[in-house]
């Protein structure tokens, strides 16, 4: 079940979500210093006229009915530059409907908040974009009582991959692999390189051992035969006509009970459930990080407030 909205008047500095527990401290800490530095690689001139008097800024989200994710990253920019977030919503929630929604309130120096408003922003409008579109093919799957994992793909942004790969858990579907050092996946130019696949799974397997899988990416039912005799323990199905899928991935089934059979290319958010098999046990989809739409948060600063006595507050 999701995290639901915060109750009124409480306010959590750090949203809770189990795949955050995942992300090391010093790997969030890192990625904040080097967005920022890229952000700002020597003087910030608009700091001038900032200042560091404190301030409040309001996060609004603008996009009704997105998945809040990334707040881990957020809160880490924000920390790095001597600023506070108290959040509204718990990771991996939904927030809406309403056209605008207060989501977060930061506070901090007002020249310190301004240098970490850009970086964090492209943050959560990115990771949150990617859970909210993993959140809906996964309630596609549940609707359809599909058993597989829905799953993303080695499809990311440079530098952003941690990011991406976290918004994937939070939207509820599987990362696939991390990288080419967390699974092996042999595709056709690996094939080509080394003659055969047979060959190819052979030559991995002698360096792999046991600790990870091989997959391999096949273009027939014949060449995932040849994948699992020679040891795969994942058969691709990759630019299968649907029907012709299903055909493939049964009789691989049948021949090898145990192997898993993932369907990749061409998927979309469209025709997802044309894929949905008893014999289909993953299904990836580029889409989940390539052309992913965004969700628009901005931050604003709220005006100070005078008080009877002449001395400006910040607003609470």
């Amino acid at each position: 079940m999701q995290p639901q909205r915060l109750s009124s008047g409480n306010r959590m500095t750090q949203p809770t979500h189990p795949a955050s527990h995942s992300i090391p401290p010093h790997a969030l800490t890192r990625l904040a210093r080097e967005w920022l530095a890229e952000d700002t690689p020597n003087f910030d001139p608009a700091g001038v006229c900032a200042g560091s008097r404190e301030v409040e800024a309001r996060l609004l989200c603008k996009t009704p009915c997105s998945v809040l994710a990334g707040s881990p990253f957020f809160t880490a920019v924000f920390t790095e530059v001597g600023c506070t977030v108290d959040w509204m919503y718990q990771e991996g929630a939904e927030i809406g409907p309403d056209a605008v929604t207060l989501t977060a309130v930061v506070r901090g120096p007002a020249r310190c908040l301004l240098l970490g408003e850009r970086p964090a922003l492209n943050c959560l409008a990115r990771a949150s974009g990617i859970a909210t579109r993993c959140s809906q093919l996964w309630a596609m799957a549940v609707a359809a009582g599909w058993q597989g994992e829905v799953a993303g793909t080695r499809k990311t942004t440079p530098g952003f991959r941690l990011v991406e790969k976290y918004a994937m858990l939070v939207g509820g579907v599987s990362m696939h692999r991390q990288d080419l050092s967390s699974m092996v996946m042999l595709k056709d130019n690996h094939v080509w390189a080394s003659g055969s696949i047979t060959e190819a799974v052979k030559a991995t397997r002698s360096v792999c051992g046991f600790s990870s899988k091989i997959e391999v990416e096949c273009r027939s039912a014949e060449e995932g035969s040849e994948a699992a005799r020679a040891g795969a323990d994942i058969v691709m199905l990759d630019n299968f006509q649907i029907q012709e899928l299903h055909v493939a991935a049964r009789a691989l089934k049948e021949e090898f009970p145990s192997l898993l059979i993932e369907a990749s290319g061409g998927v979309t958010p469209e025709n997802l459930p044309d894929y949905f098999s008893s014999h289909v046990d993953i299904i990836s989809l580029g889409c989940i990080t390539q052309g992913c739409p965004v969700v628009d948060f901005s931050l604003k600063v709220q005006k100070p407030v005078l008080c009877l006595s002449g001395h400006e507050k910040v607003p609470s």
